[in-house]
């Protein structure tokens, strides 16, 4: 057991810090570099050995010795192997990826990259993940494979945000935005530019900053706009200078010699790209030599001046030949290791993946079943007690004395809200789901719009505002659509404008923009001169259980359902819903969709009193209130009802007589309607083939269940009008 001098091992951090200054002989640091390896050597201490080595294979990399800086960042690497310090091990294999990858040898640089990032997932360290897929980009480009190099980027922003790391995430802004240049997209590229100059000027981040005018003045060359362009690459080159960024500098240069050879200006060529070349030589940076090389020559050669051109065309040639030998050999010798590395990584990541997408199933679906039968029972447990409610009102309407008869609208009206409420919520889980699909017929649209603006035209006399119907006289009498849908669309946004309008009025306006053909394309729209919608939650409104702070009062209640469900309706005319508003004005909500007229009338079943006189049917139904209700109605009708509380009773009543149709209830105690209608048509008895209508205050129940088992449904509350076409039906 040994312990290690604390005084000399300060005297070895002060040393590496000496070795870090900047010296106009950047074998200065090396020296010093060497002086910390030394003295840790001399002090026997592996952790210190590391962290010096360390530094003098960076010192290495400054002074353009790549070959020894390598050779040290390995030695450091077997360090840490044998430390089993697995974070140590870790950056000291991103220190030898960036070597390789300063030094151009894409391929070795690679391997070592996506070593280290399985390293850095596996220690959680996401600040170190940002800063290698940022790298591992940079690879990917320089193979021409835009698209990995796009998802690198992007990993790279997600790691530095879930460490709220601003520098590091717009530093993958910055490469991220070329790579859109070059795809042609320069809104986006601009955007990622600008997103990236604005938070590095926030953070302070200066050498950054640097970068990102280096992409903003490529920007602005694609888009020829060259005094701008001219004006950020000198901005670049001075923040580089004083940042020290020579591998900065040399692209600047470069770029800005490109853009003056390409606008004709080639004395201006000249010398920025001859400052390209020295920033390059210094640096060894074989691409960029290798570009301004050739430029050069082209520059001399358009000029007459031969000899200067064959200087340039030599040493591209040169350079060319190097690079290539070079690239060529490293390609050999890792091309294995690479594609080894490559599956191994992709191996990985789908197995991470598909335990992810597993697990997130799993949970999807177990919330999706506690949602499902939640809102099962609750729909059941709300609209069977409803039921009755709507179903006795209607009955009391029509020998209301004149005096009950407000009372009774009163609560008609209330048990209708309280329906369309639950409704909402049910509808949107549906849509949300992707269950809901539209159910098109022929339809009158004068007539539908006439009974929307009908059952809001009370609402709007109660606040004293109008209500205003204005159609254009060019529309078709009928057309193809979901009553039932554009219904709820419509009366969501009256209520609405009516609820938030308390002078002028609400006008709902329908306009023919085109026609063709098939198709008309319509435009409805709901406009109001109320308290309109504060721009900054404009964005917001179509969210679910949204609503405007200022709104959420009593006086402006509401369940935020409402423009949610239009939204994904319409979406699923293809159309989109708009708005526009003003606070203290008033807003205008308005979206565009494609219908087919026909010249069919509504295909609505006449309500002929004789067809039901003397029918028999059988009445499932636990709930003894809305039983006595609907055998009332149906006594009312002319029809013949015997009840059955229970399943079993169901059953046994099926087997002693024929009936023309039946009406299970689908929750019910003992048997349920389901298997109550599958003895029925299983087993030999009168009523195998009879029609049987499913009851139900369930809407989350699939559809596709009854399909089999039952001739229709019928959801609770019951509309008298669709129970009375069901049983003329049969």
């Amino acid at each position: 057991m040994y312990s290690t001098d604390l005084q000399q091992a300060k005297k070895v951090f002060e040393l590496l810090t000496n070795a870090n200054r900047d010296f106009d002989d950047p074998c200065e640091g090396v020296k010093y570099a060497k002086k910390a390896v030394l003295l840790s050597i001399k002090l026997d201490d592996a952790g210190l050995l590391a962290k010096s080595k360390t530094g003098l294979s960076r010192q290495f990399m400054k002074s353009g010795e790549t070959s020894k800086a390598i050779i040290v960042g390995r030695e450091v690497i077997g360090t840490y192997q044998i430390l089993g310090d697995d974070k140590g091990l870790a950056i000291s294999k991103y220190h030898v990826a960036g070597i390789y990858l300063e030094s151009d040898n894409y391929h070795l640089g690679l391997i070592y990259l996506l070593d280290c990032l399985e390293m850095f997932k596996r220690l959680g360290d996401f600040h170190s993940q940002a800063k290698v897929q940022k790298s591992l980009g940079t690879a990917y480009e320089f193979f021409g494979d835009d698209r990995n190099a796009v998802v690198a980027y992007e990993r790279s922003i997600d790691a530095a945000r879930k460490i709220g790391d601003v520098v590091l995430e717009t530093d993958a802004y910055n490469p991220l935005s070329g790579i859109y240049l070059n795809r042609g997209k320069l809104d986006k590229a601009e955007e990622l530019i600008e997103r990236s100059m604005r938070m590095k000027h926030s953070a302070g981040d200066m050498r950054g900053m640097a970068f990102a005018l280096y992409g903003k003045a490529k920007v602005y060359t694609k888009k020829e706009l060259y005094p701008q362009a001219k004006e950020a690459y000198l901005e670049s080159i001075r923040l580089h200078r004083e940042n020290g960024e020579l591998k900065g500098l040399g692209m600047c240069y470069h770029k800005l010699g490109v853009m003056h050879y390409d606008t004709g200006e080639f004395d201006e060529a000249i010398e920025a790209l001859r400052g390209a070349l020295n920033f390059a030589s210094f640096n060894n940076l074989i691409a960029i030599k290798s570009k301004s090389n050739f430029l050069l020559y082209e520059i001399y050669k358009q000029r007459g001046d031969l000899p200067t051109a064959l200087g340039f065309i030599e040493a591209y040639m040169k350079e060319k030949e190097t690079l290539i030998d070079s690239q060529t050999q490293k390609v050999i010798n890792s091309y294995e290791s690479i594609a080894t590395m490559e599956r191994m990584q992709k191996e990985a990541e789908m197995q991470r993946e598909k335990a992810e997408i597993i697990e997130k199933k799993n949970k999807a679906e177990q919330a999706s079943k506690v949602k499902q039968d939640f809102l099962s029972t609750m729909s059941h447990e709300i609209r069977t007690p409803l039921n009755a409610v709507t179903t006795i009102t209607s009955f009391l309407q029509e020998t209301a004395r004149e005096d009950q008869v407000n009372l009774l609208e009163s609560l008609q009206f209330s048990s209708n809200n309280l329906l369309r409420i639950i409704n909402d919520i049910l509808d949107f889980n549906k849509l949300d789901a992707g269950k809901l699909r539209l159910d098109l017929s022929s339809t009158s649209l004068g007539s539908l719009l006439e009974n929307i603006r009908g059952t809001y035209l009370s609402l709007a006399k109660e606040k004293g505002i109008e209500l205003y119907l204005e159609m254009d006289k060019k529309l078709s009498s009928h057309y193809l659509l979901d009553e039932t849908r554009l219904t709820q669309v419509m009366g969501n946004l009256v209520s609405n404008a009516i609820k938030f309008t308390d002078e002028g009025g609400v006008t709902m306006r329908v306009e023919l923009v085109s026609n063709s053909e098939i198709k008309d394309k319509i435009l409805f729209s709901v406009a109001d001169t109320g308290s309109g919608v504060p721009e900054d939650f404009i964005n917001q409104l179509f969210e679910s259980f949204s609503q405007p702070q200022f709104h959420k009062t009593k006086k402006h209640g509401g369940s935020g359902l409402g423009l949610a469900i239009v939204k994904k309706i319409v979406e699923l005319y293809d159309g989109e819903v708009l708005v526009e508003s003003k606070v203290g004005e008033g807003s205008k909500f308005f979206f565009e969709i494609a219908l087919t007229p026909t010249n069919e009338q509504d295909k609505k079943i006449e309500l002929v009193r004789q067809a039901l006189i003397n029918k028999t049917v059988l009445l499932a139904e636990d709930n003894m209130i809305n039983a006595m209700v609907s055998l009332k109605l149906l006594g009312k009708w002319g029809l013949n009802s015997k009840h059955a509380t229970n399943g079993e009773e169901v059953v046994q009543l099926a087997e002693s007589q024929a009936y023309d149709c039946i009406l299970m209830d689908i929750h019910m105690p003992q048997m349920d309607g389901f298997e109550a209608a599958q003895r029925i048509r299983t087993t030999s008895n009168p009523n195998q083939n009879t029609p049987i209508f499913a009851l139900t205050a369930d809407v989350m129940a699939g559809q596709e269940s009854f399909s089999k088992l039952f001739n229709g449904f019928l959801l609770k509350p019951i509309e008298q009008d669709k129970l009375y076409a069901a049983l003329s039906s049969v």
